[in-house]
């Protein structure tokens, strides 16, 4: 902007802008400016993603979700009374996103557990729904990290 434009009172006018047929046409100075802008906006976003995937890896899934806490699971991955006959009892502890992820797709036992105790908790994470303990965990781990 030009000082003495300030100073008398003119309006400020883009020395680069076009009049006319070219007016629809970008300047210089705004594609510049726009470039700017879109660098920063790269720069800002990816440190946001990768802290987005270090806490999805963080997160907790308790099993069952604090609203049927005491309830046991069974070997289908469904929560059924306390003491049922080859039920397994709750986890002592929410299971990390990481540790979640790592089960399901290798197969792997969650801390803590034993085989068929684990296979059981990570059937009933997979049934998880809107609104339990752990869902938003669980949803975040099946999105494609990219």
């Amino acid at each position: 902007m030009d000082d003495t434009r300030l100073t008398q009172g003119l309006p400020d006018k883009d020395p680069d802008a076009s009049v006319g047929a070219d007016a629809g046409v970008p300047t210089r100075r705004r594609v510049l400016a726009l470039g700017a802008v879109t660098a920063g906006a790269v720069v800002s976003i990816r440190p946001a993603l990768a802290q987005t995937a270090g806490s999805v890896l963080n997160c907790e899934i308790p099993v069952p979700d604090p609203g049927r806490a005491g309830s046991y699971i069974d070997a289908d991955g469904k929560v059924v009374p306390a003491r049922t006959r080859g039920a397994f009892p709750p986890s002592s502890r929410p299971f990390k996103g990481e540790d979640v992820k790592r089960a399901m797709a290798s197969g792997s036992t969650l801390p803590g557990t034993e085989s068929e105790r684990s296979r059981a908790y990570v059937k009933y994470i997979r049934r998880l729904q809107r609104g339990q303990g752990g869902f938003t965990c669980f949803a975040s781990l099946q999105m494609p990290r990219g």
